[in-house]
Formats: C-alpha cells, structure tokens, sequence
C-alpha cells in the first residue's frame, strides 16, 4: 500500500500562506464581494477625513532654521555678495560669517541664520559653507550682478525681498532681518526686547533719542518684527504701494507710513534701535563696550564696503587682543578706541572717472 508523500517544509509554507490568502478575502477584507455593504455610522457631514499639511521648501527651511518661539534670522545673497572681485581680499557673505566667529556669543546664532539666494550661484555657494539656504527665484529677473544703490535694480530687488518678508510673517514666524553689510560683534538678543511688547524694532542712520517716527531716519538693513496680524497689515500696505512709489526705495516708502499714521491706526508699538549699539558708517558707535553691530550704510559699492567692514574687524580684533593681554587696564582701552575712518565709502560717493 503506497503512503502519501510528505510535503517539504518549502511546499507546506507556500500552502499556508495561499490558505490564510484566501480566509483574508472572504471573510476580513472590507472589499470581499461576498459580504453585505455596511454604510459608516454617522451622516457625511460628521465625517471628517484626515489631512496631512504639505510643506513647502520655504516652510521646510524656516522650521530647520528656527529658535524654539519661531523667530528666525533672515539675509538675502547674490552673486555680487559671494563671488570675490579681483580687486577684493575677500567677499561680502565671508565677512559677515566671519564677524559671527569673532563676535561675542554670536557663534550659536548661525544655527538659526536662513540664507535666502536670489540666483543659482549665490544658492551654491550657500549649500557648499552648509548653512541653512532658501533659494527665492523671480522668472525673467537676473539678480545676480551688484545693484547699485537706488538703481531701478536696486529698488525691483528691495521690494521683492519685502513681499518675501511678507510671506515669511505670513507663515507664523518672526524675524531679525539684517544685511550682509552688517557685522555682528555681540549677540543683538541681549539689546532687543523679546517680551512680546514692541511690534517692530528698527535700526536708523542717525539716532534723536525720540520714539516719534518723525524724528528717526529709519534704516531697513537690521530690524526685528514679530509676526502678528498688525505687522502681516503693516507690510501688506508697505507693499502695496510699491507702484506707487517712483524713485522711491521700499525704506522710504515705509518710512513715510510710519510719519503718517500707520503706527496709530494699526496700533503698533515701534521702537528705534540707538546707534550706540546698532551703529553704522552714517554714525558711529561711540562706545565700543556696547556695541552689537556695525552697518555698512551710507556707502554706495561692495568694495568699498568690503574694504571698510574689513577695518572694523581687524578694529575689533585689536580691540579684543588688548582687553585679553591687559585686562586690569580695560577701562582705559574702552575709552580711548577709535574706529578707523570709512574711506572706502567716503569716496564711493565721489564722480568715477575714467582712465
């Protein structure tokens, strides 16, 4: 009498899971034919699907960059800020990063610093120091090249990092802007107010002592603003009246806000930054001890900037090598600093002549 054959542990697998196949499409599977339909409890209104939020490159970016409350710090690059001409020891962009190496306290904040790149070049040169980059594209416009100040370049390029700016508010995120023209010596958090109680804290060219927008000559290169929706309504109406603005820098087209009511009827809290610790080549911190950055302001080209702020930092160095190696006569070195003279962008005013 012949005996079944054994199946082999491979066969007896393979018919255990073809079986357990079939159970599953007969009798669990929501979609098996042979069961009745059963309708979910509930009328459609109470059904509420799941929806997963899409994010963005720019809300991938902000989040990557952000301190624990949302805030961020924002600069914009070109091609001009990261390539470095031959008549140039070194660029915009390595300075400003520089300035966080030397500052004081400032080393931690390049975690939270977004690079946002207005041209392929500029985005690279981003991605290849690894820092947190945001490339802003603008279809038919080439931002690249230097744009001299208060060329029509100069003013397209104000307004799109403002509508930019705007978008950035918009998604729940406040921020320090600042300029790759300013070097950071300390850490600015020390100095701004962080409690939620001023809207917008502003750096200007020449400090009054006046809280009165009337009396401050505000400058756009370094401020703070908290996302709420007073300020999202402050630069929706900065930038709506951008076509409506000939000749004018998006700087002073929110400067004439601020002096006609804009403050009032949006109830802001504004407060201008003293240039004793946000100074700038249109006035000069007096007081080393305290101050936080330096604006290249008041100058008209990259070079000449860039020759200028690279004295600051090696006047800051010297600074800080004399406090170290004589500690007990730091009041002395305080008082007797002195900036060395902005001659770069002094004369970058002056007519070009040709040669």
């Amino acid at each position: 009498m012949e005996h079944p054959k054994k199946f082999s542990p491979g066969t007896s697998a393979i018919v255990f899971l073809l079986f357990a196949g079939f159970l599953y499409i007969c009798v669990w599977s929501p979609s098996n034919p042979l069961l009745p339909f059963v309708q979910p409890s509930g009328s459609p209104k109470d059904f509420t699907p799941v929806e997963f939020a899409v994010k963005d490159e720019l809300d991938l970016a902000l989040e990557e960059a952000s301190m624990r409350n949302k805030t961020v710090i924002i600069a914009v690059i070109n091609r001009a800020y990261v390539e470095q001409s031959v008549n140039a020891e070194t660029t915009m962009l390595d300075l400003f990063l520089e300035s966080f190496w030397l500052g004081e306290d400032t080393r931690p904040l390049l975690d939270h610093l977004l690079l946002v790149a207005v041209d392929k070049t500029a985005y690279d040169r981003c991605m290849f120091k690894r820092l947190h980059c945001y490339r802003l594209v603008t279809e038919g416009v080439d931002f690249g090249e230097e744009k001299v100040f208060m060329s029509r370049d100069f003013i397209k390029m104000m307004w799109r990092r403002t509508f930019f700016l705007t978008e950035v508010l918009r998604r729940g995120y406040s921020f320090i802007f600042t300029d790759t023209d300013v070097v950071w010596l300390r850490n600015p958090l020390t100095k701004l107010s962080l409690n939620e109680t001023d809207d917008l804290q502003i750096s200007v060219d020449k400090y009054f002592g006046s809280r009165r927008p009337e009396h401050n000559l505000i400058n756009t290169g370094f401020y703070y603003i908290r996302s709420n929706n007073k300020t999202i309504s402050l630069f929706d109406k900065w930038y709506s009246l951008k076509d409506n603005s000939t000749r004018k820098k998006e700087q002073d087209v929110l400067l004439d806000l601020l002096r006609h009511g804009v403050v009032t009827e949006l109830d802001l809290r504004v407060r201008f930054l003293e240039t004793r610790h946000f100074s700038g080549f249109c006035e000069d911190s007096k007081d080393v001890g305290a101050v936080t950055t330096v604006h290249a302001n008041c100058c008209r080209h990259i070079n000449a900037k860039v020759r200028d702020l690279t004295a600051v930092l090696r006047d800051w160095k010297r600074f800080k090598s004399a406090l170290t190696k004589y500690p007990k006569a730091a009041r002395n070195i305080t008082r007797s600093f002195g900036w060395s003279r902005h001659d770069g962008c002094l004369n970058s005013w002056k007519p070009q002549t040709l040669t």
